[in-house]
């Protein structure tokens, strides 16, 4: 995600280095840059124009105070920019009403194709989460199994789903779900409504007539990150036919380029208030304009870790695992149970990116890195408990490792590194909890400087990605570290 958009950045900022101060002659090339990279991205066209213009205005002349560099200025400007394009800050949904009022309605619009039943029951877990009491309405009555799919879903998370069934008018589906949500408690209803390949009038003409029924507190545009430019006309012609309160951005785990990310604000007014960021329904987030300038800008997004890893572990599990590590005591079924709890978080490359300088890390190397995780976890499958818990058995004892290697599909040879390593690990990730580190981020205690994250010790060196504690089966050398960049609380 991004990282095209990322490399055009940094290749705009590498024009100022060395430069003494910031002139309308040489931010020219700069900007040259900037718009390449938005035009790439697919961001519309007028967007584009509004936003190097700002850059622009705000760049020449600006007062670059001492030990700050041109460059480090510029990426500041920038930075910004793509904050206030994207809306400035988080937009919350609509809380629930008081006693008395009815539920809070939110209906779901969008084409077909755009991930908007899957939006809804993410949505509808989201809400869930935060202890609201959702109740999801089929009203999507024209693609085959879209009223299947989302009971099917909702069944799932554990939240109910009302359906009339395909024959009903989606109105009164719509109408009806909401009497049933204020006669029963509930305190927010999504509409899931039906969308099309493209916009055409009968669709619009259908959503103003479910608006008119539901009356609802939210219009949420489901849109996909991959249709780019697209995005602008889409949101277009949804607000001023319908009238749209925010927006939910979907498939942006794929090759998204950004483009609609930096459009929908700035078409329509109205904020991005969701990121859908993978296929399993947990995988919906809050959007905060701020963090994803980040992101694209390749400063990670240490906030958004933070909140995932808390999202799955319990604090007790956090000071029990601190413990382990502490005494070195860390076994194979903590170092499997770790795994998962990072496979539950997201992909390796994802959790990656979103650590300020990791974004440089070769996708190749990260793909690399998940498989040889995957022959680990074969290889514990196939020890017995005993083995798990005490891995000096494994040391002094040839014939489990050659049993081990059998079970798992691998060669002893495998086995003898991951052992060896292992024991690396754990010599490597003691130190590092005793060296402290960042406080407070359960799942990630042997990383480099975040010390309290118990989970990902071996991550200098993981499988297949090059040397160190764990670096079985990858390149010999450990990539070269990205510069590091001044943050801008030392601008």
């Amino acid at each position: 995600m991004f990282d095209e958009l990322s490399q055009r950045f940094e290749d705009a900022v590498k024009s100022l280095r060395g430069q003494a101060s910031i002139s309308e002659t040489n931010v020219e090339g700069a900007l040259k840059q900037v718009r390449r990279a938005l035009l790439e991205a697919d961001v519309s066209l007028p967007v584009v124009q509004d936003f190097v213009e700002e850059v622009r205005r705000k760049a020449v002349g600006a007062e670059v105070v001492r030990g700050v560099s041109p460059d480090q200025k510029f990426i500041q400007l920038v930075h910004e920019q793509l904050v206030e394009t994207m809306g400035g800050e988080n937009a919350p949904l609509a809380q629930p009403k008081a006693e008395g009022e009815g539920p809070t309605v939110v209906l779901m619009a969008g084409l077909q194709g755009a991930g908007k039943t899957t939006a809804t029951a993410k949505l509808g877990l989201h809400l869930k989460e935060q202890g609201r009491k959702a109740l999801l309405v089929a009203a999507d009555v024209y693609r085959p199994a879209a009223i299947d799919q989302l009971t099917t879903l909702g069944a799932q998370i554990g939240v109910e789903v009302f359906s009339l069934g395909a024959e009903a008018k989606p109105e009164a589906i719509a109408a009806a779900g909401i009497a049933k949500a204020k006669a029963e408690g509930f305190d927010t209803v999504l509409v899931d409504t039906a969308g099309r390949l493209q916009i055409d009038q009968s669709m619009m003409e259908e959503m103003v007539r479910i608006r008119e029924a539901a009356a609802p507190d939210e219009v949420l545009l489901v849109v996909d990150s991959m249709i780019g430019q697209e995005a602008a006309d889409l949101t277009r012609a949804f607000h001023d036919q319908v009238g749209i309160t925010g927006a939910v951005l979907t498939k942006l785990d794929g090759d998204s380029r950004g483009g609609a990310a930096l459009s929908i604000r700035k078409v329509s007014g109205a904020p991005i208030k969701f990121i859908g960021t993978g296929e399993k329904v947990e995988a919906l987030q809050p959007f905060h304009p701020e963090r994803m300038a980040s992101r694209i800008l390749g400063m990670g997004d240490v906030l958004t870790l933070v909140e995932k890893a808390q999202k799955e572990v319990e604090l007790a599990d956090v000071e029990r695992m601190q413990q382990k590590l502490q005494e070195a005591s860390f076994d194979f079924s903590d170092f499997l149970q770790q795994m998962r709890l990072i496979k539950r978080m997201g992909s390796l490359g994802g959790l990656m990116k979103m650590i300020p300088g990791m974004n440089k890390i070769d996708d190749g190397m990260l793909k690399q890195g998940e498989q040889q995780l995957k022959k680990i976890e074969a290889m514990i499958g196939s020890m017995t408990e005993a083995e798990r818990k005490q891995p000096e058995l494994l040391a002094s004892q040839p014939s489990r490792r050659r049993r081990i290697a059998s079970g798992s599909g691998h060669t002893p040879a495998d086995v003898d590194k991951v052992l060896a390593d292992f024991q690396k690990m754990r010599g490597f990730m003691q130190q590092m909890t005793r060296g402290g580190g960042m406080p407070g981020m359960p799942g990630m205690g042997g990383f480099p400087g975040m010390g309290g994250m118990p989970g990902m010790g071996g991550m200098p060196g993981m499988p297949g990605m090059g040397g160190g504690a764990f670096g079985g089966g990858g390149p010999r050398k450990a990539p070269k570290p990205a510069k590091k960049r001044k943050g801008f609380g030392q601008l």
